[in-house]
């Protein structure tokens, strides 16, 4: 290590003691079990919207059979990803469903029942390695992969980033620092593999130079297989990152392992990086490879209220109600439900939801493990703890302070839009403040105003067009009324002129 990397190295360590927090993993026993497969249910909930985008739209009705891997939904945009069946079946009918949403809300969804045969449609695969980066795009968009990390962005329009212009750095996110969750743990320990050529398929879709697998040293057994895997591959390096949270956010990641910062409110590919996560990759390898879509993923099951905590490969659309039964069943009445991890999921009040695309955990917890005997929420302190823990470098106190006031303007002037709610500001609160769901309202509520101001100038187009029309139309209405009028006007005096030289002719006769 040369000397520029080590200063490199010994700032981003004193960096590094500056932000995030410590909070206990509780990755065990699930951690230590192997990926297993669950029998199919008997009915799978399909919702139109398990990407960031608009929802996919329908192509199938009621009563149609399907096969597995079949295009239930096609994407609606750009910014959208299609829906497959994740098994034979009928279509049993599409209409709204209660979805994993902290508000409880519904969505759209396709219901298929299953009927046990579970055939399949033919997969096409290639090697992706004499296509064209563009095809590679269009291939994994058709398979409706988006990132399997939670922020379910469609993967396509990322590698579109790079068809356009190369983008040196592929980063593959393996760090997976929320507690509880370890289903990408296990991935990149049983299947490195599928991860290591997804990180190379990837590279030759963006014109990439370099792939480097960011994990976590809490996961020693993955690391191990990973390096095994890119053993062979000069252009893949795995590198471990310590572990603290949100050692797996994307802006830390790039910052712990690049040096580089990405710009407030851009985008990676900016400074020449882009981010992708360890399941996102294999599944990218099973979509060119194999032709498979997604269909299917690892989830963890965990808590202190589920009997056998366990990761199971699970399909898209399965009931949460399935996994936990597998893994026998409750031991208690959990005092919370979790769909993802416990910093960063979505609290739930039932487990009658549906696996999608982005479910990387189902947590039932125990009043113990979410501190329900903690004092509640009391005033700010002014500690500051939350500023030494943002990852971001915000000022999660002064934010809040101007939220709390109405002044959601001045939150934006510090940074509220930066803000990646990873909730580690509340997590190290003395006084119990949610600071991230002030945080999250106030995003809400510009995104609503932001709404409503596209809504009301969309009327005002509208009105000032409607307005210009009807001056159009009455101007037109004036013109034609003159030209009537000079018409009537000139008829009037040709008559007139014929009937004054009509005598004059007759005189002239005699």
């Amino acid at each position: 290590m040369g000397a520029a990397d080590t200063s490199l190295l010994l700032k981003l360590t004193r960096a590094l003691k500056r932000w995030g927090a410590h909070p206990d993993g509780r990755k065990q026993p699930a951690a230590g079990t192997a990926i297993a497969p669950i029998p199919l249910p008997p009915l799978f909930t399909l919702p139109l919207t398990q990407h960031i985008g608009a929802p996919a739209r329908p192509l199938v009705q009621a009563g149609e059979r399907v096969l597995r891997g079949q295009l239930l939904a096609e994407a609606a945009g750009p910014v959208s990803a299609p829906i497959h069946a994740p098994t034979s079946g009928i279509i049993a009918g599409i209409g709204e469903v209660q979805v994993p949403h902290p508000s409880g809300l519904g969505g759209p969804a396709i219901m298929l029942e299953s009927d046990g045969a579970d055939e399949a449609v033919e997969f096409d695969g290639a090697d992706p390695f004499t296509l064209e980066p563009a095809e590679i795009a269009r291939r994994v968009s058709a398979a409706g992969i988006v990132g399997m990390g939670g922020a379910t962005f469609p993967a396509a329009v990322k590698l579109g980033l790079g068809v356009r212009a190369p983008i040196p750095t592929l980063i593959l996110n393996g760090g997976e620092c929320e507690p509880y969750l370890c289903c990408d743990d296990r991935l990149m320990q049983e299947r490195a593999a599928e991860v290591v050529d997804g990180a190379r398929i990837i590279l030759r879709a963006i014109g990439g130079e370099r792939a480097l697998i960011g994990v976590e040293t809490n996961k020693p057994e993955a690391i191990a297989a990973l390096r095994a895997a890119a053993a062979a591959h000069d252009e893949v390096a795995v590198v471990a990152v310590p572990s603290r949270y949100p050692m797996g956010s994307e802006k830390q990641l790039i910052a712990w392992l690049t040096g580089r910062e990405v710009p407030s409110q851009g985008r990676s590919a900016d400074i020449g990086v882009m981010v992708h996560n360890v399941a996102t990759a294999a599944a990218i390898h099973r979509a060119i490879r194999h032709g498979e879509p997604l269909t299917r993923r690892i989830v963890t099951v965990a808590g202190g209220a589920v009997r056998t905590p366990r990761n199971l490969e699970v399909r898209i659309g399965t009931p949460a109600s399935a996994l936990v039964e597998f893994c026998g069943g409750l031991t208690a009445t959990p005092a919370r439900l979790v769909m993802g991890g416990p910093m960063m999921g979505m609290a739930v009040n039932t487990l009658e939801l549906p696996i999608m695309k982005g479910s990387g955990g189902v947590l039932a917890l125990t009043a113990a493990e979410i501190g329900a005997s903690q004092p509640s929420e009391g005033p700010c302190i002014r500690c500051a703890s939350c500023v030494g823990a943002c990852p971001i470098g915000l000022l999660p106190l002064e934010m809040a302070a101007r939220i709390r006031a109405g002044d959601l303007a001045a939150s934006v002037d510090l940074g509220l839009k930066d803000c990646i709610g990873c909730g580690t500001c509340s997590f190290v609160c003395p006084s119990k403040i949610p600071l991230v769901q002030y945080f999250n309202h106030a995003k809400g509520e510009l995104a609503a105003r932001d709404r409503n101001k596209l809504k009301q100038d969309a009327i005002r187009e509208l009105v000032e067009a409607r307005n210009a029309r009807m001056e159009r139309e009455a101007r037109e209405k004036a013109e034609a009324a003159a030209r009537r009028k000079a018409e009537r006007e000139r008829a009037k005096a040709e008559a007139a002129a014929k009937a004054a030289a009509q005598p004059a002719s007759e005189e002239s006769a005699a």
